[in-house]
């Protein structure tokens, strides 16, 4: 823990530093979209510290938390060193770089971003890749806050609570105390933190049958969310909501890391499993190319690139606040991963696999829990067979924090706590993803009816919504953690390789073809490792799988997809190349000639 906060300490101090300084050349003179097009819905200059809270948390979903315990089935140290070095060279400059091109373009998304930097077919490839990879994305995520709140009254109160809260905060800082962000923070902690000590009282209640929701209630419940997030003016609902979870986020981090620091829990998982050369009870594939794909957040992540390209940059106030925002929340969304790492490798094996793996296939393994009837009498739930890594995550924070001094009887509170801690994480990347895809369907709409493109069409916004909501929806119905979150890895890291495409273009057409290195190094490994993981999976999981009595449809739209978004991907690397080669021969600096200048007297 101490190694990784050093490095990535001198990461943001000095890497930063020189892509800031030397690659992008940022100017805190330049007018930016927020001022030049305020509309007060979308477009609406928000402080650094604020815009920071809802990037963070709208980047920081289910991958870094869910991704390292799945794929700690390889042993502590493959995902270890790709959290690490992963998030300094690759996320993080990714985050940066097209945080900033969407920042100088009005806005736009990666998609038009693409179009413009790259071409028509680059464009039209991204788009349809983009809306794909969305909507498996949101599946993957949600799929995590299904399984951690279905049955827990206790987690659905307290999640609850953080909707109208956000509509409290929001409107305290907008119309009733504007500028008073402390007061409204104030608020919003004290609200979350009772929410959670008092929900435990309230699931005990009449209240309780009502709170405690099945797999589908809870799945139409984060649907009905998503939608009422997506259309409501972003200050009302989505910005407050990640802002006030930012501290949870933040703060349970930083007492995490303390936590690990003090307790120095001892590492249980071995550091290279058995399981890496494939065959294992949750990833079945080898630890190369699957840890990559399985770690689908907390080292790169091509969803940043809907949010850099999507709500954040209409909300930047000055360019000097992109560096913190792209790539300093990117960090620490590496430190969440590398926390939730040790925390669930803290765990004994066979508890681990006890709640990770369905009981009928962990009886195969031939293994012998050793805490796990402690651990669910503890917690006051049994969390056997609890699929998809959000419980197994809770338990070993909760083991954590109860082994600080004064702590040890609140196992129950910490691991509710922990359940609030992840379903905050994942719903706030759920309503900004959802927003993000119903950008991008405007978009669409727009080739076929100009007005619906518009951001504050009430029409094309409401259309679009319950288009991309109805499609997660039926993925999160329809699948399970070892359908959908392969596919969403991949889908995932697709995307941060199509992001990286257009970032080295948008170097190139600069002028800065010679720091050029910075985006297409990281776009090149993560080509070739998530290609190669995603032919396997369509081969070796997602064919079998349409073999099996009743899921012939779900396996068959799985390969369909994944051969799909291979394809979009391998589109846009050649179109890419076919543009850095011409810009080669010519010696043109485009983006200078189609970069949008905000400044309305040039």
């Amino acid at each position: 823990m101490v190694g990784a906060l050093c490095v990535l300490t001198i990461a943001y101090r000095y890497y930063s530093a020189f892509i800031a300084a030397k690659v992008l050349v940022l100017d805190p003179s330049r007018v930016t979209p927020a001022h030049l097009y305020q509309d007060g819905s979308n477009y609406d200059p928000t402080n650094k510290w604020v815009l920071m809270g809802h990037h963070f948390a709208a980047i920081a979903g289910a991958g870094p938390l869910i991704g390292p315990v799945l794929a700690a089935q390889f042993g502590f140290l493959p995902g270890f060193l790709w959290l690490l070095l992963g998030v300094v060279l690759a996320g993080a400059v990714q985050d940066f770089v097209i945080l900033f091109a969407s920042v100088r373009r009005g806005g736009k998304s990666l998609a038009e971003i693409a179009r413009q930097e790259i071409g028509p077919v680059a464009g039209l490839t991204t788009a349809i890749a983009v809306l794909f990879i969305i909507i498996v994305a949101l599946a993957g995520l949600g799929l995590a806050v299904v399984n951690a709140l279905r049955d827990s009254a206790w987690g659905v109160f307290a999640i609850g609570c953080s909707i109208p809260l956000a509509f409290i905060v929001g409107l305290y800082m907008k119309r009733f105390r504007p500028g008073k962000i402390m007061e409204a923070s104030a608020i919003g902690v004290i609200g979350l933190v009772l929410a959670t000590v008092f929900g435990r009282h309230i699931s005990q209640t009449a209240l309780g049958p009502y709170l405690t929701l099945s797999y589908n209630g809870a799945t139409w419940a984060m649907a009905i969310y998503g939608f009422i997030a997506s259309v409501l003016p972003v200050w009302l609902l989505l910005v407050p909501r990640d802002y006030i979870s930012s501290y949870m986020k933040v703060g349970t981090i930083a007492v995490l890391v303390l936590g690990l620091l003090w307790v120095n829990p001892p590492i249980h998982q071995p550091l290279i499993s058995a399981y890496v050369h494939g065959g294992g009870p949750i990833i079945l594939g080898k630890v190369f190319p699957f840890v990559f794909i399985t770690i689908a957040c907390g080292a790169i992540s091509g969803f940043h690139a809907l949010v850099g390209s999507g709500t954040t940059p209409k909300m930047i106030k000055n360019e000097m606040d992109i560096r913190p925002i792209g790539y300093g929340a990117m960090l620490m969304e590496g430190l969440v991963g590398i926390t939730a790492l040790i925390a669930c490798c803290a765990l004994y094996p066979a508890d681990y696999y006890a709640i990770n793996v369905a009981p009928v296939k962990f009886a195969t393994l031939g293994l012998v829990p050793v805490n796990l009837a402690t651990l669910s009498q503890q917690v006051g739930e049994s969390v056997a067979g609890r699929t998809g890594g959000a419980v197994s995550l809770a338990v070993g924070m909760a083991q954590v924090f109860t082994a600080l001094p004064g702590m040890a009887r609140l196992m129950s509170y910490w691991y509710h706590f922990a359940i609030l801690f992840e379903a905050l994480f994942i719903l706030t990347t759920i309503d900004a993803g959802t927003r993000v895809g119903r950008f991008i369907l405007q978009e669409f709409f727009g080739r076929v009816y100009k007005p619906l493109e518009r951001t504050d069409s009430i029409l094309g916004g409401v259309l679009a919504s319950v288009m991309v909501v109805g499609a997660w929806v039926y993925f999160i119905l329809t699948g399970s953690v070892s359908t959908i979150w392969p596919m969403f890895g991949i889908a995932n890291q697709l995307l941060a390789v199509i992001a990286l495409c257009v970032g080295t273009t948008v170097l190139i057409n600069m002028g800065k073809a010679k720091y050029a290195w910075v985006t297409f190094l990281p776009m090149a490994f993560v080509a070739t490792t998530t290609l190669t993981a995603g032919w396997q999976s369509i081969w070796n999981n997602f064919i079998p799988l349409a073999s099996q009595p009743g899921k012939m449809g779900v396996g068959y739209l799985n390969a369909f997809l994944t051969f799909l978004m291979m394809g979009c991907a391998l589109v846009m690397i050649f179109e890419s190349l076919r543009s850095w080669t011409h810009h080669r021969r010519h010696r043109v600096v485009r983006g200078q000639s189609r970069s949008i200048s905000l400044d309305p007297g040039l």
